[in-house]
């Protein structure tokens, strides 16, 4: 359940060494934007954001341990390349298909770190994300301003009138608003959430989780750093440009990264997170908000890769498709991982 926090330190980026192709991909990708921290006393390996105060603790909740069943709505106006670059990223997370065709670093090994996390029946959360339905809500059912609310009456709408069904134990209902609808606390607040669906709503109890296009409302903030926030110009760090030459989708892919992280390891809010109060939890996702790569942490998203014509990303999908994806909380590091990590060698 993200709590977002605006970045306000300055990013400074170079370019350095460049390294030859990776795998399938012609271009040859830079590392850039380290600001790597010189090496202190510590031998530690512990990746960025490494901390024994951390106390990220198991509720007895289940976690998502079979195939997640994803089912996406639309909701409002959306392009066909947008939907095409949200699936590529979705369908690239399952390791069963995409890891002979993703090179590495890729989405498949990203998502490894959400898999590590188990519940009391020592059942990890499954390495197998499936979309398994579709439903465009382009008439906007419930208005263009939606509430956390009437958010679930548009879920309700989905399973009444489309071909969705009331799937318990695989199934996550996706969210997603064009850059034209708001949401309560949007932008002020959140970029995107998850939570469950109430019976009295519903119908249902349903684990869903929303995140909505920022590129027309806020991108300097739920989109960063594809935007930067107007105060930065002049004297801070130029936008990075997007992976997928879409600011606002590109920048919600990492949300919907996010989201689905902490959904999986925490679907009914009583599973994995730190903190005492379940109504305001701090997750896997959470504890690494703003931290991509290597050197990461105190404002810097640390270090990433850029190709020929200057886009940044730190991962491999499907089809050739580049991301930029925060990273996730390993329970097993007690730090932030990825797979993109420059020390990730023992």
């Amino acid at each position: 359940m993200s709590k977002l926090s605006i970045i306000l330190c300055f990013i400074l980026f170079h370019s350095v060494n460049s390294i030859s192709a990776l795998e399938t991909q012609n271009l040859k990708p830079e590392y850039h934007n380290p600001r790597i921290p010189k090496i202190t006393l510590s031998s530690s390996k512990k990746f960025e954001g490494s901390s024994d105060l951390v106390n990220l603790r198991y509720h007895m909740g289940p976690v998502l341990s079979s195939p997640i069943n994803t089912y996406i709505i639309w909701y409002g106006k959306w392009v066909p390349s947008q939907k095409l670059i949200i699936k590529d990223f979705l369908l690239s997370i399952s390791s069963s298909t995409n890891h002979r065709t993703s090179p590495s670093p890729s989405i498949s090994q990203w998502w490894k770190t959400t898999s590590l996390y188990a519940d009391q029946t020592n059942s990890n959360v499954s390495s197998t994300v499936l979309i398994a339905g579709e439903y465009v809500d382009s008439k906007y059912s419930q208005g263009k301003h939606l509430t956390r609310l009437t958010i679930q009456q548009v879920i309700g709408n989905a399973v009444k009138t489309a071909p969705f069904p009331v799937d318990h134990k695989n199934g996550i209902y996706l969210i997603l608003t064009s850059d034209d609808v708001t949401m309560q606390d949007f932008c002020r607040a959140v970029c995107g959430f998850h939570y469950f669906t109430f019976p009295s709503m519903v119908g249902y109890t349903l684990p869903y989780a929303w995140v909505g296009n920022s590129g027309k409302q806020c991108p300097e903030v739920c989109a960063y750093p594809f935007a930067v926030p107007g105060y930065m110009a002049g004297g801070g760090p130029s936008a990075l440009k997007p992976p997928n030459g879409d600011v606002g989708v590109d920048g919600m892919i990492s949300v919907i990264g996010h989201e689905l992280a902490e959904l999986s390891s925490n679907p009914l809010i009583n599973a994995w997170y730190a903190g005492e109060d379940p109504t305001a939890p701090t997750e896997i996702g959470d504890l690494c908000e703003g931290l991509y790569g290597t050197g990461g942490g105190g404002g810097y998203i640390g270090q990433v890769m850029k190709d020929r014509v200057g886009r940044s990303y730190n991962l491999f999908g499907r089809r050739g498709r580049k991301f930029l994806v925060q990273w996730i909380w390993s329970p097993v590091l007690k730090a932030c991982a990825g797979p993109n990590a420059s020390d990730l060698k023992p």
